[in-house]
């Protein structure tokens, strides 16, 4: 280094650029010119003065070359003493350091958290091969088993292999069932049933992904050619690590699920989780053993068993849009060929207006997307709001360091450093201080983003979300730091590099340019006010919505109310009349236990899911009509249990047994829709067709429900007897006095004292099942709360530093005003006012703002107006009683200012 800077000092000062370079070249080449003239009037044979100046000339460049090499390496020394001069200076200010980090870190890291979450959510690309050729058949947000036609969202098996065989854009095409199984089974050599998240897959399915096996094998075309005949399985990575414990011999091992024994012949590698994002199942089986899963789906061979999602990929060279018209022109040849399918002319007009939509799946797909993506991009939205509050935080910060550098930077200057040079010094000390907090605001996402996860998942324990640090999220980070770096330190580092060297030099302040500095951080400070408004004023619309919603009347009292999942197809059970009984054993001896009100079993409750179909009413109108019911089957307790009342006739009793008449309850708005010009009692409906449009007879009328969402419209819907109806039902819920965790504790082991094989999961009170329903708006209620209190802490942060900028600024003045007579109180009225005229004109800006905000966010709020009042009034009135309160501190302290001492300051 010391040769190189020997050759910098040799080659001098010019060099310090390209431009530079090329003027000293110029300045040789002249030299060289003059050189050779020279020696030729000096005698010199023309030919040797050319070779004596050119030889001058190539050892010139060659020094010139060296020091410009030596530049190099001089601006990495300058660097570096920037760096070390930059830290001293931090740590000989801590508080201002230290307020900043602490801005930067809940900023930046609040942005990486969100960030974090929304990349796991709806940008992070499938690990399989070559994501980008795949595409998915509709949107992949329907589930369940559809008996609609034609639907465009789920298809059958049978319908799968003729798209798989017949297609010519595709080079393979994937079938999965669109629900999770959630089963128990039993692992060789455990005693105990343990709870499985069972995807069936298609033997195309890992084939088609391009996804390899940890170990062992993935499951093939072969394990999926036959139905029933190949009970093999895939384990996932995770699932062999914590059920297991990475057992080498997994190979060997056997699940039994049901009756049949599976041979896992498989591990997945560890990073596939699936293809639907935030589901990732345990055990993946072929679709050719469905059957043989509980609860026994038997839709193999069955062209109208619509159950499956769709997925294939291009064949080289062919674009989606060619995709979808040869696969749109072979979903109405299938159709049309397919063997059971009801083509009647009704059905034969809606196919040929129906379209399949075919959608990238490169980043999979998801429900948990479609329910998440408008939070997700709100809260980006209000966490980029928050970093902007803290840049200007720390922009306020900076500003008013350097005015107490004032005098330091004007030395430097005086000394020969250039403005240019001292800009970077303060850009460097800047880039420091946002690189500091962007490393605390990744260790600040790291714990958020889990915590994130949680509040979305909401205890769904099947729901899983790969929110890590990765790479992807430190370069997003680094990125972030950079940018703020810009934003805060840019405007600050001109600003304080503009002296007046006679002025900065003398004995004071440095107040040479303080007002300028003075009107910048006063039109930050008016920046922040109406920021946090907006902030502010968003959260109280969040939580005002929240508040509706849990006051929407649920039709039910989910109050003292426990709610348990028994899976009886696990432990063997079939759907016949052991099982009926089974729940009645159930249902007895629980209503026996001491502080149970009412126990009953349905398929299910609130926000789980519904079974809505097709219903036909004798003499509806004129005729008869198809209307969409949903239904559900339950015990006779069962409006006892969940508090729904009876407005007419009766419910269920001993009297309605499997060989009675069908009876069913139906809700008012059935009632009030299929029924309008009598009483309901003793009419008669049905399923299946118009032939059965009198199978069921109407005993009774209940108060509408809420079935999937509290902000949803009334919806017609059924109740008929489980005793009538026999299926698996999963859920038993239970009315109850006294201590909840004494009770289902009571509940569970009476359930295994009828049979201590049911498995028994995902235990949980009604309250928490509904508050479950609104995980998405509780999600944005909390976090704008959280950072509209942020923002609202970082503005009082900045109007103190502004007002003990202004305090400092007028020391003198104030000491006048003192000395002339005036007291304490118009001292802090005179800092006060200032503070406050700032405040005002922040809330002039931010309430347009504000409110046009509000607008853009009504299709998010339920119950509550975007221009609400009370919202804006307490917001604004939130943040003026906050800054009054920053205010005060520098006030207070101005008004303790003895006036001879402030008098001599100047």
């Amino acid at each position: 280094m010391s040769k190189l800077s020997e050759i910098w000092r040799r080659v001098g000062m010019l060099v310090r650029g390209e431009v530079f370079a090329r003027e000293l070249e110029e300045e040789m080449r002249l030299h060289k010119d003059l050189k050779e003239q020279e020696l030729v009037a000096d005698g010199v044979d023309a030919r040797e003065a050319r070779y004596a100046a050119n030889r001058q000339f190539g050892n010139a460049m060659n020094l010139r070359e060296r020091g410009s090499q030596a530049w190099g390496w001089e601006w990495i020394e300058h660097f570096m003493q920037d760096v070390n001069y930059g830290v001293r200076g931090m740590l000989r200010s801590p508080g201002t350091t230290l307020v900043a980090l602490l801005s930067l870190a809940l900023g930046i890291g609040a942005n990486t958290a969100i960030f974090s979450l929304t990349d796991a959510v709806m940008l992070k690309s499938l690990p399989v091969k070559d994501p980008a050729g795949l595409i998915l058949f509709g949107s992949g947000l329907d589930q369940g088993i559809s008996d609609g036609f034609p639907n465009p969202e789920l298809y059958s098996y049978p319908f799968y292999r003729e798209m798989q065989k017949r297609n010519q854009v595709f080079s393979d095409v994937a079938a999965s069932f669109s629900m999770i199984d959630h089963v128990h089974g039993f692992i060789e050599g455990q005693s105990e049933a343990e709870a499985m998240n069972i995807q069936l897959v298609s033997g195309t399915y890992f084939p088609m992904l391009g996804v390899h096996a940890a170990a062992g094998r993935m499951l093939s075309e072969e394990d999926d050619r036959k139905k029933g005949e190949r009970p093999v399985a895939v384990v996932s990575y995770a699932w062999w690590t914590h059920s297991l414990a990475r057992d080498a011999s997994v190979l060997n091992k056997k699940l039994t699920i049901g009756p049949t024994v599976f041979s896992i012949v498989g591990v997945a590698p560890p990073e596939f989780f699936g293809t639907k994002v935030g589901e990732t199942p345990d055990i993946w089986i072929p679709l050719a053993m469905q059957k043989e899963i509980p609860p026994g789906w038997d839709g193999y061979q069955d062209s109208m068993f619509e159950s499956l999602h769709l997925m294939a990929r291009l064949k080289p060279g062919v674009t989606i849009t060619e995709a979808s018209a040869d696969s749109n022109l072979l979903f109405q040849q299938i159709l049309h060929g397919l063997s059971g399918v009801p083509l009647n002319p009704e059905n034969l007009q809606q196919l040929d207006k129906t379209r399949v939509e075919l959608n990238s799946m490169a980043t999979g797909f998801s429900r948990l997307r479609y329910e998440f993506s408008e939070p997700l991009k709100i809260l980006m939205s209000v966490v980029g709001l928050v970093l902007l509050i803290a840049c200007a935080n720390i922009a306020n910060l900076l500003l008013a360091r350097s005015t107490a550098r004032a005098r330091e930077l004007a030395v430097r200057q005086a000394l020969g450093a250039g403005r240019s040079r001292l800009i970077r010094q303060l850009l460097t000390e800047s880039l420091m201080l946002a690189l500091a907090g962007g490393a605390l605001g990744v260790a600040f996402a790291a714990w958020a983003s889990h915590l994130l996860s949680r509040m979305v998942l909401d205890g769904r324990d099947a729901l899983q979300l790969n929110v890590g640090v990765d790479m992807r999220l430190l370069l997003f980070t680094l990125g972030v730091s950079l940018a703020t770096a810009l934003l805060f330190g840019t405007i600050p580092a001109f600003r304080a590099t503009r002296l007046t060297l006679a002025d900065s030099l003398k004995e004071g302040r440095g107040q040479s340019n303080a007002p300028a500095k003075g009107r910048l951080a006063t039109a930050l400070v008016v920046s922040q006010v109406a920021l946090s408004l907006v902030l502010l004023v968003t959260a109280g619309l969040f939580v005002r919505s929240l508040v509706n919603l849990t006051n929407v009347d649920t039709g039910f009292n989910p109050g003292n109310v426990i709610r348990l999942g028994i899976d009886a197809s696990s432990a063997g059970y079939k759907e016949d009349t052991r099982l009926v009984d089974l729940y009645r054993r159930i249902e007895e001896r629980v209503n026996a236990l001491p502080g149970v009100r009412a126990s009953s079993f349905s398929i299910f409750v609130f926000n789980e899911g519904t079974w809505n179909n097709s219903i036909w009413v004798q003499g509806y109108l004129s005729g008869h009509r198809d209307v969409t019911v949903f239904h559900n089957a339950v015990g006779s307790d069962y409006f006892a249990t969940m508090g729904i009342p009876l407005l007419a006739g009766r419910t269920f009793g001993p009297q309605d047994t499997a060989t009675s008449p069908k009876v069913g309850v139906i809700g008012e708005t059935m009632a009030r829709t299929l029924f309008p010009s009598g009483s309901p009692i003793g009419q008669r409906y049905g399923h299946g067709g118009p032939e059965h449009s009198s199978d069921i007879e109407v005993i009774g009328v209940v108060k509408d429900v809420k079935y999937w969402s509290l902000d949803e419209n009334p919806k017609a819907g059924d109740y008929l007897p489980y005793t009538q109806n026999m299926r698996y039902l999963k859920d038993f819920e239970v009315r109850y006095l006294g201590d909840t965790a004494a009770m289902t504790s009571a509940i569970q082991q009476t359930i295994h004292e009828v049979d201590r094989t049911l498995p028994i999961s995902d235990v949980m009170t009604l309250d928490e099942q509904v508050a479950r329903s609104v995980t998405n708006q509780r999600l944005l209620a909390q976090l704008s709360t959280f950072f509209g209190l942020l923002a609202i802490f970082l503005s009082c942060v900045g109007i103190y530093g502004l007002m003990s900028f202004v305090v400092t600024r007028r020391t003198n003045e104030i000491g006048i005003h003192m000395a002339l007579g005036a007291d304490r109180g118009k001292v802090v009225r005179m800092v006060v006012s200032g503070a406050m005229l700032q405040i005002g004109v922040g809330l002039l800006i931010g309430i347009p703002v504000a409110l046009a905000g509000g607008r853009a966010l009504a299709h998010q709020l339920f119950g509550v107006k975007s221009y609400d009042p009370a919202v804006l009034s307490a917001a604004a009135g939130l943040l003026v009683i906050s800054a009054l309160v920053a205010g005060l501190v520098p006030a207070m302290r101005a008004a303790s200012i003895d006036p001879m001492n402030a008098l001599r300051i100047e």
